[in-house]
């Protein structure tokens, strides 16, 4: 297998949490049981609570193997993607293989709002680190914010991350993604801190729009407001800092498709690309304009910074 045919798997990405994170993806572009009006990847094509298996198991260790055989090790291998892969019904299996495959630690990003189904929370024992989020105080933020599949409910989530932390005894890191003018105001912080303080978890992580958005109005809460919120938290929050680890120049081993796979996930930076990929700036910059004089990479913009992104992706904005 050759780079040029990874489906699954991609990056290292540059991860403001796990350093340089190796992605897996495990459902269709955009199959999610959310549609978040913050999201950098756009809208929700396909809102679904329908469990099954999106993704091949074999076919993703099949490519992890091949990438880990390419260059540095990143410093985790991380299940996320283009959608909620809780959704898949193979994640705990390939969690396992993953395991006896290699000793990078493995983390799980979740959006929580399968995590009342014991099925899930049972596939999900073998990871070493797991990240939920929690992008609200009430029902009414809740549908909202996150726009959930008609079946799920607020406290329905809020249980099940809950519940989920007491069974897993490894880090549960809990991620507030907060809002300019809806969520990011003292009163529903501190209704998201209280239902934090109940779900216990090891670091509360506060976050807010620094990629394109699916929705124009979805707008960032400034770093001097987020530093304000984060006494309210048991433990104290941690505001999500610019990735800062410098890359080490790659050998040569990155191919347009992994930029190209890293950039139909989620719009990056010139610098992003840099660090997430193990490229000189110079490097990366040369790859970005050959792209976008194809027509393969078109250029977004928020607050004035320039973000890259596959062509046909920034319609989603």
């Amino acid at each position: 297998m050759s780079a040029s045919v990874f489906r699954y798997v991609y990056g290292p990405v540059p991860s403001r949490r796990l350093g340089h994170s190796l992605g897996i993806d495990l459902v269709p572009f955009k199959t999610c049981t959310y549609d978040c009006i913050y999201c950098q990847q756009g809208r929700t094509t396909n809102k679904t609570i329908a469990r099954k298996e999106y993704v091949p198991v074999k076919e993703v260790l099949t490519e992890l193997q091949e990438k880990l055989a390419l260059g540095k090790p990143p410093d985790h291998i991380t299940i996320s993607g283009s959608g909620e892969p809780t959704l898949n019904t193979g994640i705990g299996d390939l969690i396992e293989r993953i395991k006896g495959l290699t000793n990078i630690p493995v983390a799980v990003l979740t959006n929580g709002s399968l995590l009342w189904m014991s099925e899930v929370q049972d596939a999900l024992m073998g990871a070493d680190l797991v990240l939920p989020s929690l992008d609200a105080g009430d029902e009414p933020l809740f549908r909202h914010v996150n726009r959930p599949h008609p079946e799920l409910t607020f406290d329905g989530m809020v249980s099940g991350i809950a519940e989920f932390r007491e069974r897993f005894q490894k880090p549960v890191w809990l991620e507030v993604f907060l809002l300019a003018g809806v969520t990011g105001i003292l009163s529903e912080v501190e209704k998201v801190a209280s239902i934090a303080r109940r779900i216990r978890s090891q670091r509360v992580h506060l976050n807010t729009v620094t990629r394109p958005p699916s929705e124009t109005y979805a707008f960032p809460v400034t770093t001097g407001t987020l530093e304000g919120f984060t006494p309210l938290f048991d433990p104290r929050a941690e505001v999500l800092a610019d990735f800062r680890t410098p890359g080490t120049p790659s050998a040569g081993a990155i191919s347009t498709e992994d930029i190209l796979a890293l950039l139909s996930r989620r719009p990056c930076t010139i610098k992003d690309v840099a660090k997430g990929l193990f490229l000189h700036v110079i490097e990366a910059t040369k790859q970005l304009e050959k792209l976008k004089a194809s027509g393969e990479v078109v250029e977004v913009f928020l607050n004035g910074q320039r973000f890259y992104t596959a062509a046909g992706h920034e319609t989603l904005w």
